[in-house]
């Protein structure tokens, strides 16, 4: 039987591997790098720089594949989003077919594979058997409490993590990703916000403070952010001021 490796890689620093992840991604006979379009493609160049880097097996194969983008008007996990799972399961079909028999494929995943990552969704929909192993990663939620230099959770209270466009009313410490919507527009302009945007690599931005001061700055930011590099990446976490 095939084994499937599903590595994080952290979000986007090389420093950021683990040792566990290193040895994972020198098992693999077959790396699979995915190919989001020239807006994304330092995406794809941060993981052939980590396979340079950590990967010592001269035979290893790399194996590129463009991942179909999503609907448009849908930008986390809503309406059509069962399609396009079902688009990649059929990709990823094809990608394992590519692995020898008995022989070893692994995805380089941005972050975590547990956290807001569909790929092991995806690999349950592959008709073909496979044995899946998870390496997991930095995920951006360490990678955003690590920059600012705070904990993620208060002592002995709960952390909520959410996404954007399930934001409502903020009662504990929550995480927000996925947040195309930009809802700390409309959140308690008295609550705190640390803010952070291509965590671990060389281009991280952080903003922090009250809420209703460096809001409109964390929104220009994000938005000409995204106008210089064709994307963006951010994260932040919400709580009440003590």
């Amino acid at each position: 039987m095939k084994t499937i490796l599903v590595v994080g890689i952290g979000t986007g620093s090389a420093e950021q591997l683990t040792v566990a992840a290193v040895a994972a991604l020198n098992r693999a006979d077959v790396l699979f790098v995915p190919e989001k379009g020239t807006p994304k493609a330092d995406l794809a160049d941060v993981r052939r720089t980590i396979i340079k880097r950590f990967v010592t097996r001269p035979e290893v194969r790399q194996i590129g594949y463009a991942v179909p983008r999503r609907d448009a008007g849908n930008p986390d996990y809503g309406q059509g989003v069962d399609d396009w799972h079902a688009m990649l399961a059929e990709i990823f079909s094809w990608l394992i077919s590519d692995v020898p028999e008995n022989g070893v494929g692994a995805f380089l995943v941005w972050g975590d594979p547990g956290l807001y990552d569909s790929t092991l969704r995806i690999l349950a929909r592959v008709p073909e058997p496979v044995r899946v192993e998870v390496v997991p990663g930095i995920t951006a939620v360490q990678a955003l409490t690590a920059a600012h230099g705070i904990a993620l959770n208060r002592i002995g209270e709960p952390v909520l993590i959410t996404t954007g466009r399930k934001l409502g009313p903020v009662e504990t410490d929550t995480v927000v990703m996925l947040d195309g919507q930009q809802a700390f527009l409309r959140a308690d302009p008295d609550l705190e916000i640390f803010w952070g945007a291509y965590l671990g690599s060389p281009d991280q931005l952080l903003i922090s403070g009250r809420l209703g001061d460096v809001a409109v700055e964390i929104a220009a930011t994000r938005d000409e952010a995204r106008a210089r590099h064709g994307w963006i990446m951010d994260t932040y976490l919400l709580r009440k001021a003590r």
